[in-house]
């Protein structure tokens, strides 16, 4: 009996040990993980450790499937040639986007997740959706209207971006699938939701054709409100999970750029982009400037800003095309539209995994957001955004592919 008592011995001492290691390497990484301040983030590290190229392909459509507002969502698949987009109906959101490569490699460059119930509990709420009443920022969540005073919700350091908890985001839309290439996304929002006034009725028409996606939005309204919807679509040109951003090139048609305070808030008149890092009107490197010595640059952690489009009128016109420095892959912002906001990522903390099993970290996802100037209820002399009885609102961005 006793000759087994030592090698007993052993082997619980080693299985100690190896308990241990274990539980200071998941307490290290999970450190790591949750550190928004952290100079590397998660998903870096473990692009560096997992070398393997990602099999890009459609997630379980089922797993969308659910229940929002009392209302059945679901996923609707959309293809046209090479090009295939899955669309949600919880926010009207954009969850695939395949396009081929350089090398014809279908390529997933929409950032999102793999059910509906990850889209519920993210940290970021604005992974593909469509947002508004009003998309980009109101100043304190308050606005004069023909003489009454409006108090919205607040969601965002004081103040209330993308129209606060309750906005388009976080809704069920009524879908109705076209044809295979076109689904039409519908919510009517309530008087008051959000604090906005009036019924607003918008139409959101998703249709794959000549290599792109295009976004036509109708809406109607039965009081005067403020009205500035916009697709919040999240991409990486390399494909999701492919790491920074920071090298894809970009390009943007704009002279001018809305300086920011602390809460990025626009202050004053659009200025002009000649000598800043804000200067995209020859192809440049996302990356090039973004970490100079620059006020701006630092009320956003990066790029967070409004462009302002070199147009007059509502014709749809490029906007800006940015292009993968590893797949090739190049998207061309077309929109009647008058500005352009783009967003560098640079809040994204490695805490949402996306679709294909990798942490999003900081500058690996960036928005081009089609719109009017943020905060315009508040500033006169903007372009306006008031939307009243009788007028039917009209837009129409698309996405366009090449390579």
């Amino acid at each position: 009996m006793h000759k087994h008592l030592i090698p007993l011995c052993l082997i619980a001492l080693l299985l100690a040990a190896g308990c241990q290691s274990k539980t200071q390497s998941s307490e290290s990484t999970g450190a790591d993980s949750t550190s928004a301040d952290s100079t590397t983030p998660p998903t870096t590290q473990a692009s560096a450790l997992d070398t393997t190229a990602i099999d890009y392909k459609l997630n379980d459509p089922t797993a969308y499937d659910g229940e929002v507002d009392g209302k059945k969502v679901g996923l609707y698949t959309l293809k046209d040639g090479n090009v295939t987009a899955t669309i949600s109906s919880f926010g009207a959101r954009i969850v695939h986007l395949l396009v081929p490569d350089k090398t014809g490699k279908p390529t997933d460059i929409a950032l999102g997740f793999a059910s509906l119930a990850d889209y519920q509990k993210a940290q970021e709420s604005f992974f593909g959706p469509v947002v508004g009443r009003f998309g980009n920022r109101i100043a304190k969540g308050q606005f004069m209207l023909d003489g009454k005073s409006y108090q919205l919700a607040l969601n965002n350091n004081g103040n209330t971006l993308h129209s606060g908890p309750t906005g388009f985001h976080n809704h069920a839309w009524d879908a109705k699938k076209i044809n295979d290439k076109t689904v039409e996304m519908t919510y009517i929002s309530k008087d008051g939701e959000g604090g906005f006034p009036g019924t607003v009725t918008t139409k959101v028409t998703f249709s794959l054709e000549n290599n792109g996606l295009k976004f036509d939005y109708v809406a109607t309204t039965d009081k005067a409100t403020p009205y500035n919807p916009t697709s919040h679509g999240f991409f990486n040109l390399n494909g999701e999970g492919s790491g920074t951003i920071n090298n894809h090139v970009l390009q943007i048609n704009a002279d001018r750029y809305s300086e920011v305070d602390k809460g990025l808030i626009p202050q004053g008149e659009p200025v002009s982009v000649a000598g800043t890092p804000f200067d995209f009107r020859k192809a440049t490197t996302i990356g090039a400037r973004v970490d100079e010595e620059n006020e701006q640059l630092g009320f956003g952690g990066g790029y967070d800003h409004n462009w302002v489009l070199n147009k007059k009128d509502n014709k749809l016109t490029e906007a800006c095309t940015v292009t993968g420095d590893k797949s090739g892959i190049a998207m061309t912002v077309l929109t009647t539209e008058l500005a352009l906001q783009f967003y560098g990522g640079n809040f994204f903390a490695g805490k949402d995994v996306g679709k294909y099993g990798r942490a999003i970290g900081k500058r690996e996802g960036l928005a081009l957001e089609a719109q009017h100037y943020p905060d315009s209820p508040n500033h006169p002399t903007y372009p306006n955004t008031i939307l009243r009885p009788g007028q039917t609102y009209k837009q129409t961005t698309i996405y366009r592919f090449g390579k």
